[in-house]
């Protein structure tokens, strides 16, 4: 028969095995939930069409591994730059696959990590180059602006930009050529390089080439409003007005990349070696050329990149 004071001992010992094992159960640490780049599109409200995106373009997998910088547009981004979920669901798959990768680094860039400079060219995850400026303004990439920076994930970085961005495929005459409303530009171009072959041949080059430029590319509205008012007129060129024609459209033209977030307030010089203003502030970015007087072109539509450099629609023909 067991004592008194054998229970009591017994009992205590069950009450510190039951305490024990209370505590240490109370300090395992459970696992912290994942968060990955999927992980926080999946999240985030303001992620909502490129969660869309990302998971009919097959990438949500693709996302949560390896080291990444995300250059991700929010919903505003996407419907800034003319996509809506309706759109984005009927997007052919393996175009929209190449989009996001365009969006993509395989490796980890801070903010903080980005050199101050313009036009810092980089490899995205689907082998495209985009380029990447830090100056006064802040980080872009493109064009887009960071407007979120350094959001961080497991498997890397992610900083929001305000517009989406497209991987360029076509030359800038290609670009041109492809759109409905610069018609009388691509005219314009075409009678001077089939009526001049020596600055043809500069033209064609500065177009289809691989060194980069930038082109201020005036609507059919605005060629509409000089002399050089239909398609006719501009076919008929002839000696001086052809030689018009010509100075016109290389004042137009600008060496380098240069994206709406390179630009800044000042004199540049054109392909035509005529110089001509370029402003930027409140309204958003202005040219003139010397014969344009005090009257602005208004840029209209920025930064659509081409392989060879990057365009930027106008409303105003620029007269040197």
């Amino acid at each position: 028969m067991k004592t008194p004071l054998l229970i009591v001992r017994n009992q205590i010992m069950i009450v510190l095995a039951v305490l024990a094992s209370t505590l240490f159960t109370g300090c395992k640490e459970e696992a912290p939930a994942p968060n990955t780049v999927t992980d926080i599109v999946l999240a985030n409200n303001d992620f909502s069409i490129l969660r869309a995106a990302v998971t009919r373009a097959g990438l949500a997998d693709a996302l949560k591994t390896g080291t990444l910088t995300v250059f991700a547009p929010n919903d505003a981004a996407f419907i800034a730059s003319g996509f809506s979920l309706a759109t984005v669901n009927t997007l052919d798959v393996n175009t929209l696959k190449a989009v996001l990768q365009y969006h993509v680094l395989g490796t980890t860039i801070l903010s903080s990590a980005i050199p101050t400079a313009s036009n810092t060219e980089v490899t995205t995850l689907g082998g495209g180059k985009a380029f990447v400026t830090k100056n006064a303004g802040g980080v872009s990439v493109n064009g887009a602006k960071v407007i979120s920076a350094d959001i961080s994930a497991d498997n890397g970085v992610i900083h929001v930009i305000d517009r989406v961005i497209l991987p360029p495929s076509r030359t800038l005459l290609q670009l041109a050529q492809d759109s409905p409303d610069l018609t009388f530009l691509v005219a314009a171009l075409t009678k001077v390089i089939q009526a001049n072959p020596t600055v043809g041949v500069t033209v064609t080059s500065v177009l289809t080439g691989t060194t980069p430029y930038t082109v201020f590319a005036p609507t059919n509205a605005a060629f509409q409003a000089t002399p050089f008012n239909t398609i006719a007129v501009i076919n008929a060129a002839s000696g001086a007005t052809l030689t018009t024609l010509t100075n016109v459209l290389l004042a137009h033209v600008v060496p380098g990349r240069v994206f709406s977030t390179n630009l800044a307030s000042g004199t540049v010089t054109t392909a035509g070696t005529a110089p001509i203003t370029i402003t930027v502030g409140k309204e958003g970015v202005q040219v003139r050329g010397a014969g344009n007087g005090t009257n602005n072109a208004n840029v209209t539509a920025a930064n659509l990149t081409a392989t060879n450099g990057v365009v930027h629609v106008i409303d105003r023909v620029i007269i040197p």
